[in-house]
């Protein structure tokens, strides 16, 4: 693809940006600015790195406000050289993708768009349900509009085709076992048994990608004639069940409208804009027939053009997407319409066309779409402004409450234990208010005998930032961020569950391994609900109505919640195990008479050293040892 140029400094340290201007080359690429911490906060390409980097820090008028304060906080930057715009535009999308900057317009990720999936690459394949493309050998169909819409098309198309919907591996597990209740209520063919040959079910299987694409027609004529043929029969309950399917697939085709004689596939795109929020309004349009829409969020970090919130859009959604169409019909003109049509036809491995319609039934249509984006966002702007309240906003909030300049990244960590057995450690992520829980991480304690909290945690706490330093060190060895974990992010703040002792420990680890991130420690009134933050030494009371003591409330709960489930898995696989094992001179007799003597191992906690000496079989040293174990100094 390309090579990263080295540059010296981090974090603005012997970074001089004047100097480093001038060595840019006169080449195709990537660029990345840099923040106050080092994170990356906006990512472009260029034609010509050297004349695009450098019109960011040129005094110009007609930079919009936004623009200057992403300039103002650039601490240093660098770049990715590539051999042609093309690759450029490729590795834009890629890195934006990675890093999500700051100022770049993004889609907003809250709402998930699942797909059918079929597994063309087995020899009897399946339709699945999927909430996400991956680079498999499967084809998708999608985005569709809701769980309920693909559970709905994937049980009509069972019930018409009889597709499997078993994991078996065939034909290598054929005839090992009985045939599935599908099977008996005729909605499989039981390929499993043999029942039907691997051409016979292929046969279905274009049938049932042929439905999906849209052509029902064949479907229709052949429900029909069964109808009729049962209904002759005599059938009539064969004869109702073959119109109710028959009604079922005509609700989908009304839904669609021929909207175009020319019967080509294209997506029809319109947006609408109000502040910094966007709507995008997509039309799916297969065969001249419009069979479906959806609508995308977007935030827009800058003053962007429509022209400028679309390519950012069409980048976004099309490297996702597994379906490119031959044309986008879209109502603004882009400057990089010329390389996103090369970039797409790349991706469908054929032409594809984008268009401006300036008059017509086709311009109609780009208007359509763009009321539609109209209409929705006028719909969704309370609830988006709710959403924004109760993340974005509470984070503020907690950020003003602490005095700190800006808070993205929240980490927080409890632990999780059943009078020490199987003493477990949770970290929960929350990015921008809402949980990220791809990062979520789970700690089994390795070092800590006996009920600890303190110890525990510091376990866990030294292992998550020393793996994150490690992954550091071979990142800036390696410049490859995709081989590495998520551990290479590190939180703006750590929040503990729990007050001083838990916030020294943090503090404690911190300074060890030289790292500077704020901790407070989210305290609980004696109804163990939330209180307050406990921050620099101080207590701070938050009020209860507020976003940011809801949110807080939401970060404490999940990462209990968290630990207590892993803790919970861990037991299950154990089973029984009794915290007495744990303990040095305590053997099968001396466990049996504690347990017999004391209701449960609440009581033996309480017991004084005089008490436990006391029990038949027990003496002062095997007194001692029990006494200790529960009873380890915390810090």
């Amino acid at each position: 693809m390309g090579s990263r140029e080295k540059l010296e400094g981090i974090q603005g340290e012997g970074f001089h940006i004047s100097e480093e201007l001038k060595k840019l080359p006169a080449k195709p690429g990537v660029y990345l600015m840099h923040g106050e911490k080092d994170e990356i906060i906006y990512v472009g390409k260029a034609i010509s790195l050297k004349n695009r980097v450098r019109q960011y820090f040129q005094s110009s008028r007609n930079k919009s406000a936004k623009i200057e304060q992403m300039v103002s906080q650039i601490k240093r930057f660098e770049y990715i050289i590539t051999d042609s715009e093309l690759e450029a535009l490729v590795l834009e999308c890629n890195l934006i993708k990675e890093y999500q900057p700051r100022y770049n317009t993004m889609l907003k990720d809250g709402k998930g768009y699942p797909y059918i999936k079929v597994t063309v690459n087995e020899d009897f394949p399946r339709f699945l349900f999927a909430r996400e493309m991956k680079k498999d050998k499967a084809k998708y169909y999608g985005p569709y509009t809701s769980s309920k819409a693909v559970n709905d098309t994937l049980e009509l198309m069972r019930k018409l085709y009889k597709i499997r919907t078993c994991n078996r591996n065939l034909p290598k597990d054929m005839k090992k076992d009985r045939p599935c209740l599908n099977y008996h209520i005729k909605q499989c063919f039981a390929p499993c048994q043999g029942y039907i040959s691997k051409e016979e079910y292929g046969k279905s299987i274009k049938e049932a990608l042929d439905f999906l694409n849209g052509n029902y027609e064949g479907i229709l004529r052949e429900l029909e004639e069964k109808m009729k043929n049962a209904s002759e029969n005599l059938e009539f309950e064969e004869a109702m069940q073959y119109r109710d399917l028959q009604n079922s697939v005509k609700q989908i085709a009304q839904k669609q409208k021929i909207i175009n004689s020319d019967m080509e596939d294209k997506d029809v795109i319109g947006l609408a804009v109000e502040d910094r929020d966007v709507v995008v309004q997509v039309f799916f349009v297969r065969d001249g027939k419009l069979i479906g829409r959806e609508h995308f969020h977007l935030t827009v970090a800058l003053q962007e053009s429509k022209g400028q919130i679309l390519a950012s859009f069409i980048k976004q959604y099309y490297a996702g997407t597994p379906f490119i169409p031959k044309e986008l019909m879209i109502q603004e003109e882009m400057e990089e319409q010329e390389i996103l049509e090369k970039w797409l036809s790349m991706k469908r491995e054929q032409k594809v066309y984008i268009r401006v319609p300036k008059k017509g039934q086709k311009e109609g249509l780009v208007e359509l779409a763009a009321k539609n984006a109209r209409l929705v966002l006028e719909q969704d702007k309370e609830k988006i402004k709710r959403e924004e309240r109760r993340t974005t906003g509470a984070i503020k909030q907690i950020a003003e409450w602490l005095k700190l300049k800006e808070i993205k990244r929240i980490e927080a960590f409890d632990i999780s234990n059943t009078n020490g057995f199987e003493a477990v450690g949770s970290m929960i992520v929350y990015e921008n208010g809402k949980p990220k829980r791809s990062d979520y991480r789970k700690f089994k304690i390795k070092t800590v005998q006996g009920p600890d909290d303190y110890a525990s945690m510091k376990e866990v706490l030294t292992r998550r930032f020393l793996h994150g330093l490690e992954e550091m060190k071979k990142l800036k060895e390696t410049e490859v961020a995709e081989e590495f974990g998520s551990f290479t992010k590190f939180p703006d703040i750590i929040m503990m569950d729990g007050g001083r002792g838990q916030v020294n420990v943090a503090l404690e680890v911190l300074e060890t391994l030289k790292l500077e991130i704020p901790v407070c420690g989210m305290v609980k009134d004696d109804n163990h609900r939330t209180r307050g933050l406990y921050f620099q030494n101080v207590e701070i009371p938050i009020p209860k109505e507020s976003e940011g003591f809801r949110l807080i409330t939401r970060i404490q709960d999940e990462a209990h919640r968290f630990a207590i489930e892993y803790h919970r898995s861990l037991r299950g696989k154990e089973q029984v195990h009794s915290i007495l094992d744990d303990i040095n001179g305590i053997g099968p007799a001396r466990r049996k008479a504690l347990m017999k003597y004391f209701k449960g191992i609440e009581e033996i906690r309480k017991a004084d050293i005089e008490e436990l000496k006391n029990i038949p079989t027990m003496n002062e040293a095997a007194a001692k040892q029990v006494y200790e174990f529960f009873h380890q100094k915390k810090r």
